[in-house]
């Protein structure tokens, strides 16, 4: 019987067309008005030279980073994704696990001013990896991270746990994607037992919403 990181691992695997699509259409409401824009003002409200995109995708925040002189370098664990990224014109993105990251299994660069995750942590056991980030920032770097808010789709059930994304409504072909939801003290232990110190919390809201679009984390090594 497989895992949930293992089902989730395959169904990017499936999904990976279907997902650039829907980015480079601009298909996703929320990244289209909220959230694309909260982690790109995140990101350079920090004023980096050199960025790590963690789980870069198909790697729109790559290009918007290089268009504004920022170095960026991207890491993805599906080959489809990478090769959209490279295709697209981003010079280096790395093929890795986040096992093989955890285990440092692959050499991705360090000495960074900031490493993004935008959306991009979903398996349960994210410490080893934020930890194994912490040693690749230069000393003055941040850790930013935009993920879903944990208030906004716990659907009455407030306790961490594997959840389940159907995509419906979504044009394309998609596969059910199991990802893990965990509590905002949940994310802030992990931040702290990764050797993070939180230094801002945002809550991306638009402003028709009554509910935050996503929870937007930054820290600092300790």
């Amino acid at each position: 019987m497989s895992s949930p990181e293992d089902d989730l691992q395959s169904s990017w695997q499936h999904n990976a067309q279907a997902w650039i699509d829907a980015v480079r259409s601009g298909a996703i409401e929320s990244r289209r008005q909220v959230t694309d824009q909260a982690i790109l003002l995140a990101v350079l409200g920090r004023q980096p030279e050199r960025v790590l995109d963690l789980g870069c995708g198909e790697g729109w925040l790559l290009r918007a980073l290089a268009e504004r002189g920022i170095e960026a370098v991207g890491v993805d664990g599906d080959q489809a994704l990478v090769e959209a990224a490279r295709a697209a014109g981003s010079v280096e993105v790395h093929l890795a696990s986040y096992e093989q990251l955890a285990e440092a299994e692959l050499d991705v660069g360090s000495g960074y001013d900031l490493i993004c995750a935008n959306f991009a942590l979903l398996h349960q056991d994210i410490i080893p990896l934020l930890a194994a980030m912490n040693t690749l920032l230069a000393p003055s770097g941040a850790l930013v991270i935009q993920t879903l808010h944990p208030w906004s789709v716990a659907n009455g059930v407030y306790q961490d746990g594997w959840r389940e994304e159907s995509f419906a409504g979504m044009a394309g072909q998609w596969q059910t994607m199991p990802w893990y939801f965990r509590t905002l003290s949940s994310w802030l232990n992990a931040l702290d037992m990764a050797g993070f110190r939180l230094v801002s919390l945002q809550e991306p809201q638009h402003p028709q919403s009554d509910m935050p679009q996503s929870l937007l984390m930054i820290g600092e090594r300790r």
